[in-house]
């Protein structure tokens, strides 16, 4: 099933949709006299580039001086560039494809094999694109941004590449088998653009024409068709959003019963509406506003829910999968068949599908669970697929030419391992990675703290040979806690290696915004009840202390994005409860997030600070509750120059504000990489070492 979810997935995706280009060359801002540092949101500006040079340059040559990174940081080397770690594939036409990283492909390499040498265990793996000679001859920074083909063909793809790791990217149209770039083909420019497949000659194109074409969040309004050998000029618009709104996106669902051309809205997060597009006209998909159209399958419809829907003489819950025939639809009807009824703990986590079956992801109590789903004769069969043991697992890459399918499993201590299923056979193990960490002695607890209005918080605590509650164990905490995005168990390499071998302790957390049990969990914590975010995570560290896993003077804490808020206002709050403090790509002056690169486009999660919600919001904006009278831990910032998600000027004005009061802090801006700070392996060992060479320094 070729699809997009036409609202919840279609507004997740903005988080992750490219930034416009301009803001490289951005005017300066206005002078505002109660913020001194408005010139740290010049993101090339010269004064402002000195001052992240000089800056990062002081606290890194600090940071590379403790006795732990030399060790991490050379064995985060051999982790990231391991050859024998397993490719993430993906199905096209006769092949999988897999995008590769190594000592030796540092850019990295687009390459293929076939299925069968693949689960033979002798894969011999052809290039079809190298990105570091690509960047060598083009004379630029190229970053690997992905392919999308065209189905069912799988020959024709549209390659995105970013310059230096930034979301806004350049797209090519490249031949996968003559394997180069077809001249004359489509191709725009660098920006924040969406492109996708209609047909082989005509293309969904939605990017910058101009004054007018983009949203006040700076993502495209316009939704129009290009065809081949025209001027982008010349596209058809086929629709227009508003101002104001978030986004506006045309594209195309193929799979084999068909294709089917949608067009979606979304006013904001969480929010949409969608048409197909039949005949020329569109046909409005009559479902709840914060509802999602999750795909067409063998020509059934399937709907998930954000919040209860009574239609048709029954109410569906919030966080239901609903599944229709589209046709019947289309034609008044709305007797939904339920293939997913959430409960309190237990959530949907995820759909895809093959050729003949759909498969389903849930989190129960955080941990996953999958099954596979047949229709026959009109009534769905249902059989749960087991899953090794109590961690993260669910669909990979899936095949629409047959009913073949991956999947993966991994938890806290157990290195990911990854299965196959063919043609409804029982799973078998095609690999398993090797283990990065020696695990003996470790253990895995899921514990609850007690939020501030009385909720259970679960969250999950690794604890390393030879534990002992006596509270003097360096301990870090980590959490994210927005988007509906759920924290779930997992294996790293780089936490197990750097931290809890060591003789850390791991925390994760399941505070509310997160998507762990459902929308409702997510919501409980949006606009004016985002305090309900920190007050989970300072339960989780209140807990913590008073099972004497830890104390103040060795806890830690972690986040990046809007996991970055989450740890800004958590230590503006409550800074007597933290000795360290990681803050990464973060959002931290809440005044101006709306007015800078996508910022608009949260406002759904945060509130407007340009109206009365500054009221509740300036509670705990973080760049805004400093207080020149309390002591800080000395906090580590992060962040990267090529950041066209988050604005680097969140980062670089907190550490001059932080600074000017006379509090010390660390500070890094790598110059590449984008929201993810690295832009390739090396860069990424290099960020991960002075992190837990900080933590070292500051938690044993």
């Amino acid at each position: 099933m070729r699809s997009k979810s036409v609202l919840l997935a279609a507004l997740l995706l903005m988080v992750t949709l490219a930034a416009p280009l301009a803001r490289a060359a951005a005017k300066a801002p206005a002078a505002d006299p109660a913020d001194p540092n408005l010139w740290l949101e010049e993101v090339e500006g010269k004064k402002a580039l000195e001052w992240v040079k000089a800056r990062s340059a002081k606290d890194t040559a600090e940071l590379e001086k403790v006795a732990e990174f030399k060790p991490i940081h050379a064995r985060l080397l051999e982790i990231y560039n391991d050859r024998a770690r397993i490719p993430a594939v993906s199905f096209a036409g006769d092949y999988l494809y897999n995008y590769w990283q190594d000592a030796e492909h540092v850019r990295g390499i687009w390459r293929r094999t076939s299925l069968d040498q693949y689960l033979a265990g002798n894969a011999t793996w052809e290039t079809v694109l190298d990105i570091d000679a690509l960047a060598k001859a083009d004379k630029e920074n190229w970053v690997w941004k992905g392919a999308d083909f065209l189905q069912p063909e799988s020959r024709r793809c549209l390659v995105s590449l970013s310059r230096g790791g930034g979301d806004a990217v350049v797209v090519r149209e490249f031949d996968a088998v003559d394997k180069k770039f077809v001249e004359g083909g489509f191709s725009l420019p660098e920006a924040k653009s969406q492109l996708g497949w209609k047909d082989q000659d005509t293309v969904w194109l939605g990017t910058d024409f101009g004054p007018g074409s983009l949203t006040d969040s700076g993502y495209p309004r316009l939704v129009k068709l290009w065809r081949r050998g025209t001027p982008m000029s010349a596209a058809e618009t086929v629709y227009e959003g508003k101002q104001a709104d978030v986004s506006a996106s045309g594209f195309t669902i193929i799979n084999p019963e068909g294709s089917y051309d949608v067009i979606s809205r979304t006013p904001e997060f969480y929010r949409g509406q969608a048409w197909l597009r039949l005949g020329g006209r569109l046909v409005k998909i009559d479902i709840p506003d914060d509802a999602s159209m999750g795909g067409i399958f063998k020509e059934q419809m399937l709907v998930t829910l954000r919040t209860d829907w009574t239609v048709g003489g029954r109410t569906y819950p919030a966080g239901a999968l609903l599944v229709i025939g589209l046709d019947a639809f289309l034609g008044g009807s709305r007797e939904f068949t339920e293939l997913f009824t959430p409960s309190e703990r237990v959530s949907l986590a995820g759909t895809s599908s093959t050729r003949n079956t759909l498969l389903l992801s849930t989190l129960d109590n955080v941990t996953s669970r999958m099954y596979r789903l047949t229709l026959k004769d009109g009534a769905w069969a249902r059989e749960e697929i087991k899953l090794p043991g109590l961690g993260s697992g669910g669909p990979g890459a899936t095949s629409e030419k047959d009913d073949t399918f991956f999947f993966s499993y991994n938890d806290f201590l157990t290195p990911a391992s990854q299965y196959v299923v063919r043609d409804g056979q029982e799973p078998k193990l095609v690999q398993k990675m090797s283990a990065y960490f020696d695990a003996t002695g470790m253990k895995v607890d899921q514990y609850e703290a007690t939020s501030k209005d009385g909720t259970k918080i679960p969250y999950f605590i690794i604890m390393p040979k030879g534990y002992v509650a006596n509270g003097a164990n360096p301990t870090l905490l980590y959490g994210y806690g927005g988007f509906e995005i759920s924290q779930r168990p997992g294996y790293s390499g780089t936490t197990g290696e750097a931290w809890v071998s060591r003789g850390g302790v791991y925390v994760l957390a399941n505070i509310r915004g997160g998507g762990e049990f459902g929308p409702k969990w997510h919501q409980a914590a949006v606009r004016e009840k985002h305090q309900t975010t920190f007050d989970d995570f300072i339960a989780i560290a209140e807990d913590l202390i008073a099972r004497k896993v830890t104390s103040p003077a060795h806890l830690g804490i972690m986040g990046g994005s809007n996991g970055g808020l989450l740890v800004g206002a958590t230590f503006t709050q409550r800074p007597e409860l933290f000795n360290a403090v990681v803050c990464q790509v973060p959002l931290l002056d809440m005044k101006r997030f709306s007015h800078l690169l996508a910022g608009a486009s949260w406002m759904a999660e945060y509130g407007n600070p340009d109206t009365s919600d500054w009221d509740f919001m300036q509670k705990w904006s973080p760049y805004h509750n400093l207080d020149k009278s309390k002591t800080y831990p000395k906090v580590f910032f992060m962040t990267s120059t090529r950041d066209d998600r988050v604005h680097p000027g969140h980062a670089r004005k907190m550490v001059k504000r932080m600074t000017d009061m006379g509090k010390p802090v660390y500070y890094f801006e790598n110059t590449e990489g984008g929201h993810g700070a690295a832009a390739n392996l090396n860069q990424r060992a290099y960020m991960w070492s002075i992190t837990y060479a900080y933590l070292w320094k500051m938690l044993r």
